[in-house]
């Protein structure tokens, strides 16, 4: 069953045409790839996917509901959470509390509550404290937790965000970039990780990622794109001998050879 469904997706800031007519499906208990070259428009279909951009037209939906014109809030309350390929921590908190504040989007008591303390208001704190610690154990820093977030090094760093990513209790989680300035051991366990939160959380997986051998170790499906554009979809066998991804990754020689 297709989970999200992107239906002749647009979106141009002034005359620039940066996603152009892209149709796709993410199934659900998968993972999905989402590859192309620099500048190919993959953040900015993310953007638009969670709420952060508008397209021109087209449709997002969502377990079968349009998210168009919807806000980053609301697109993450239905299930729909992500990471950004830039590190967005609040420097001022601790690793616990950076992921304590995911679960913003699943509470439901208000400023009275926290003001009189009432007895919904302290369970609604225990639950937010235990989801936070089950997440941050989860993704292996658990130990962590009282250190400023931004006294980690930077691939914990890494796993605080994506505990955060978990703390919104998503069934599509949407990775920008997640092995970016990671060394070898640091994406192996992000595959693990990734393959983990697959078969034990049941939350499906769509990834942006420049690096190829993770993409095609992990990935069922990758999907590429060039100027906006899909230009390939398929698993990876499929995708790595199709001419025109060759041709985007690499350019097209002249018939001269020059």
């Amino acid at each position: 069953m297709a989970i999200l469904e992107v239906q002749d997706l647009t979106l141009k800031f002034g005359g620039l045409e940066v996603i152009n007519e892209l149709s796709f499906d993410v199934e659900e208990g998968s993972i999905v790839s989402l590859i192309g070259p620099n500048g190919a428009g993959k953040t900015s279909i993310f953007n638009c996917l969670t709420g952060f951009y508008q397209a021109n037209s087209g449709d997002i939906r969502f377990f079968g509901k349009s998210m168009v014109r919807r806000s980053p809030h609301e697109i993450t309350r239905r299930g729909m959470a992500r990471t950004f390929q830039n590190l967005r921590l609040f420097k001022s908190l601790s690793v616990l509390e950076n992921v304590m504040s995911g679960m913003h989007c699943r509470t439901h008591e208000g400023g009275l509550g926290a003001i009189l303390r009432s007895p919904r208001q302290r369970h609604e704190e225990v639950k937010i404290l235990k989801t936070a610690e089950e997440c941050l154990e989860f993704v292996g820093i658990l130990h962590h937790k009282d250190r400023h977030a931004i006294t980690l090094a930077y691939g914990d760093q890494r796993r605080v965000e994506w505990a955060r990513a978990l703390a919104t209790q998503p069934r599509l989680l949407l990775f920008d970039e997640p092995a970016a300035g990671l060394n070898y051991e640091e994406k192996s366990r992000l595959m693990d990780l990734i393959r983990r939160i697959l078969s034990q959380l049941k939350i499906s997986v769509f990834l942006i990622e420049h690096d190829m051998s993770l993409v095609m170790k992990i990935s069922e499906k990758v999907i590429v794109i060039d100027y906006g554009r899909k230009i390939a979809e398929g698993n990876c066998l499929e995708v790595q001998a199709d001419p025109r991804v060759i041709e985007a990754y690499l350019g097209k020689e002249d018939e001269e050879g020059n």
